[in-house]
């Protein structure tokens, strides 16, 4: 495929190696095709930009919720009759 992009006769190559020039021309068509459509990045869309403010949103209530966590295990900790600490009697 690449001897075809960098422009040897096609039916110089069809006769090498022993494939049609119609599946040669194919293929390089198949190729082509593939890699404009991977290098075209896709335009990003108005979900996007509230996807990454949700996800934000997200991953600051969870670092809020693990530090209330901690301050929680440390109070009952320091204070052994903490209001919603169960009595083991």
């Amino acid at each position: 495929m690449l001897r075809l992009l960098k422009g040897e006769d096609l039916d110089a190559l069809s006769r090498e190696l022993g494939v049609t020039a119609a599946v040669l021309s194919e293929w390089r068509e198949k190729f082509l095709a593939g890699a404009e459509a991977n290098l075209k990045s896709r335009e990003p869309e108005p979900a996007d930009d509230e996807v990454l403010r949700l996800k934000a949103m997200v991953g600051e209530l969870m670092m809020k919720n693990e530090l209330l966590a901690e301050k929680a295990r440390l109070l009952e900790g320091n204070a052994p009759g903490f209001p919603w600490r169960k009595s083991r009697g």
